[in-house]
């Protein structure tokens, strides 16, 4: 006898006899009709129970969440909602569920008590739906880089640099933290720990990822980041993951190029994948839109966002082309902005960036060659001296979603660059034997798997598309 998921049985035309499903009870409705599913599919799948004939402790039993073995027949529904139902001839209750005290009960839940049973969350619509969005995006972002001749590497979780220069890092360390060893100044003496040195949990793989660029040619990374940043908005999490490629012998033109490419591929995998989940969330979403002011309602829905991006040519344009437009547009010239732009060199928020998109352009815009005071120590420096070859891709309703740059591959710059930061060049001197050895144009790009989560998911919560979100005051399951 063949076991079957949902997802299967839900796709079959004719009747199947002596088939087996386990999953969970979704609803038990007049000690008849079973609504089970076990999570390959959105949908549940109806099982009829003959109530004459079943033992009535058994019946007594399956309640919502209680895990179940069906055997039985595949027939086509009788019943309106489905085509097809499963009539029950032997059922066996796994695992019982407590009717009084399971929290996940078929009504409307919030969000926020939704993260407090975290470990439950997933027996509800909209995040099984995520998650298995989630898990759709990791397979194209790998099946993307594959096709294309990129080599997966792991880079260290546990880092002496930090890659942003931003120094919210979380410490590693094995040293007792009511008496621990100091030197001769007083501090904390971290010789003595487990590593010889100060050591951290990593914000980004980048750097050791340009070192094997530099000998494999492309490379990504896509693992676990952390930043110690307090903060409690719903775009932060101190602990995420980042896809992160690297090339040898690319410029800024063909990073642009790349980054395209690869968001186009993988909004494009789930459209072709995940109809069945984006269309319950794109419907979630217009129900959410409907109960905010008219003023504050998105213009565009989830599916038209998706294919807003697919559809369309990035606009490529210079952040100095940028600022005269956002300098000259009517929000800005009304004070609508709530960060005025006034001069060139700001650092553009949110708000600027999705006008860029929605009301200027109307199409995604990748924005280059920033100011080099807002951005990092390891972008090439421009031959103006003032700008780098910095690019930021701007997505409708999310706005930044992509950050990269050509890399500095000029040794004597790097060099100056750093020491204007005052940033160690004894840390990271085997960066800097990158440009020693072999140097050569390089470059890549990051993009916070859950933002992209948050953009095909409409989700306005990063909370809502990681397993289990970790903020402060929160380390949870």
């Amino acid at each position: 006898m063949a076991l079957h998921s949902v997802l299967e049985l839900l796709q079959k035309r004719n009747t199947l006899h002596d088939i087996e499903v386990k999953g969970w009870v979704r609803t038990f409705r007049a000690n008849r009709f079973i609504a089970l599913n076990d999570g390959s599919t959105l949908n549940n799948i109806q099982c009829v129970v003959d109530f004459e004939n079943t033992d009535k402790e058994v019946l007594k039993r399956i309640t919502t969440g209680a895990a179940l073995h069906i055997t039985g027949e595949l027939v086509e529904s009788q019943g309106k909602g489905q085509d097809v139902e499963i009539i029950v001839k032997k059922l066996i209750v796994l695992g019982e569920s407590d009717p009084e005290t399971f929290p996940i009960q078929p009504k409307k839940h919030s969000f926020e008590f939704l993260r407090e049973n975290a470990h439950l969350r997933t027996r509800t619509n909209t995040f099984s739906a995520i998650m298995r969005l989630r898990s759709s995006l990791s397979f194209a972002i790998h099946k993307y880089f594959n096709e294309n001749g990129f080599y997966y590497m792991h880079t260290p979780i546990i880092t002496g640099s930090d890659a942003e220069g931003a120094g919210e890092m979380f410490r590693v360390t094995t040293l007792s933290d009511s008496n621990p060893p100091k030197n001769d100044e007083g501090k904390v003496d971290y010789t003595k720990d487990f590593f010889g040195k100060e050591a951290n949990l990593t914000v980004s793989g980048q750097l050791e990822a340009e070192t094997y660029a530099m000998s494999l040619g492309k490379v990504y990374t896509f693992g676990p980041t952390f930043r110690a940043e307090n903060s409690n908005t719903s775009r932060h999490l101190a602990e995420f993951w980042m896809i992160e490629p690297e090339v040898a012998f690319l410029d800024l033109d063909g990073n642009m190029d790349l980054a395209e490419s690869f968001l186009k591929y993988v909004i494009n995998y789930i459209l072709q994948h995940n109809q069945t989940d984006l269309q319950f969330l794109d419907q979630r979403l217009k129900d959410e839109e409907k109960t905010k002011p008219a003023d504050q309602r998105s213009e565009m829905s989830l599916m038209e966002k998706l294919h807003f991006v697919v559809e369309n040519q990035f606009k490529r344009v210079s952040y100095t082309e940028a600022i005269d437009i956002l300098r000259n547009s009517k929000p800005n010239k009304k004070k609508k902005f709530q960060y005025l732009i006034e001069e060139w060199g700001a650092d553009l928020q949110s708000e600027h960036e999705r006008f860029l998109v929605e009301k200027h352009f109307k199409c995604p815009v990748i924005l280059f060659d920033y100011p080099a005071k807002i951005k990092a120590f390891y972008m090439r420096l421009n031959e103006d001296g003032k700008t780098v070859r910095a690019m930021d891709i701007l997505f409708p309703g999310i706005g930044e979603i992509v950050g990269g740059s050509q890399r500095e591959e000029r040794l004597e710059v790097l060099k100056s660059k750093m020491g204007d930061l005052d940033i160690d060049k004894k840390e990271l001197w085997w960066y800097l034997d990158l440009r020693k050895y072999g140097t050569a144009v390089h470059s890549g790009f990051g993009l916070g798997f859950e933002r992209l989560v948050m953009f095909t998911t409409g989700m306005g919560n990063i909370r809502d598309v990681i397993p289990f979100p970790r903020t402060p005051q929160n380390a949870e399951f």
